[in-house]
């Protein structure tokens, strides 16, 4: 039997050798020129061995005996970006993944006031993760893989002379989080392909003169049914009701009530495992946000502080599981998650939105083509 060729399809006289040196399935080929000529779309092939060589040697690709929640499965992803320039401000824990200044910071409890100068340090931050969030954006369709994304995600922070936040955050691999469908958060972006119908979030969080800007959307990929579309709509309805609350002298635990109190009303549910949280210098601090009602937050909001607000919202039970990877949380029934954030600073007379959209009038990707 006579092998056809990769390229063009008539009949084949070579063999690829590095396809035959990666035990990777013979790629034949008529002639060199044609090998050539093909040679960008056939490398791809060998970057894919890399890569499933990559995560079956580091943790399991597909976790075996593990039991999903849901109809999601991880997928190879590339080894961590090492390759960021030097001149770029990196945060205590870029190297060995530990968050020195944070865990110092631990137990303290005291909410931190920013003085001007730091104010500046945070709307620029702000300013700039918006920036990369809007190119991530850009990228959302059906085929595109979260590897890409995550990829373009570092390489606009690069462009910005920015840090990726997350990139080894704790031991965290990329620099974005990308949560589909049953993932709640900290999902890891890897070469799976979005599918028409998906839901996704990305979490954006960028490093800049020592300071955190950090926030997230939910986008519809192609054509997403009503329950979907609704779950996204009041996740992010969630959020704005959340931050008309913040002015001087409101209580921390009070967001949590305006939140459930809505998302109740629309027949989903509130995760109560991850919430809110200050933001500064360091990436997590003082105070905690919790998004659900008959919390025991503690703190009153003055003038200088600086949080997040990120409520996480499911369309079925609000209860969470996490994959074996230690990032990875899912609903406990496989149903789907939705989430957006903010990073707010509170002023004199009210709030004023860090991570704001400055075009469309403010409002979420999402909402750009309803």
């Amino acid at each position: 039997m006579i092998d056809s060729c990769e390229g063009c399809g008539g009949n084949a006289t070579l063999q690829c050798p590095t396809c035959k040196k990666l035990g990777l399935p013979a790629s034949h080929f008529c002639n060199q020129a044609c090998f050539k000529t093909n040679w960008s779309n056939h490398k791809l092939k060998h970057k894919q061995k890399a890569v499933i060589e990559a995560i079956t040697n580091g943790s399991a690709a597909l976790y075996p005996g593990y039991s999903y929640t849901g109809t999601l499965r991880p997928y190879p992803r590339a080894p961590r970006r090492t390759d960021l320039p030097a001149h770029i401000g990196r945060p205590d824990y870029s190297e060995d993944g530990k968050p020195i200044s944070e865990i110092e910071s631990r137990g303290i409890g005291q909410i931190r006031v920013l003085n001007q100068e730091e104010i500046q340090g945070m709307r620029l931050a702000g300013r700039l993760g918006r920036e990369v969030l809007d190119v991530a954006a850009k990228m959302v369709r059906p085929g595109v893989t979260c590897q890409e994304i995550d990829d373009a995600v570092f390489e606009a922070c690069v462009a910005r002379e920015c840090y990726p936040s997350p990139l080894n955050y704790r031991g965290f691999p990329k620099s974005c989080c990308t949560s589909v469908n049953e993932v709640i958060c900290h999902g890891i972006p890897d070469t799976r392909p979005l599918k028409d119908g998906d839901i996704l979030n990305i979490d954006i969080t960028v490093y800049k003169n020592g300071f955190h800007g950090d926030l997230n959307e939910t986008f519809l990929v192609g054509k997403v049914d009503e329950t979907g579309r609704k779950l996204v709509e009041a996740s992010y309805e969630s959020l704005r009701r959340a931050i008309e609350q913040v002015k001087p002298g409101a209580k921390y635990r009070d967001i949590g009530g305006v939140i459930q109190k809505y998302i109740n009303s629309c027949g989903f549910s509130v995760v109560r495992s991850y919430c809110g949280h200050g933001i500064n210098q360091l990436f997590h601090t003082a105070p905690s946000v919790p998004h659900y009602s008959k919390n025991k937050a503690i703190g009153i909001m003055k003038p200088g502080h600086c949080f997040t607000i990120e409520p996480m919202i499911n369309e079925g039970v609000w209860r969470d599981h996490l994959w074996p990877d230690d990032w990875t949380a899912v609903t406990a029934d496989g149903k789907r998650s939705s989430q957006f954030e903010h990073t707010l600073l509170v002023t004199d007379t009210g709030v004023e939105i860090l991570t704001a959209r400055q075009e469309m009038g403010g409002q979420p990707h999402f909402m750009d083509n309803l």
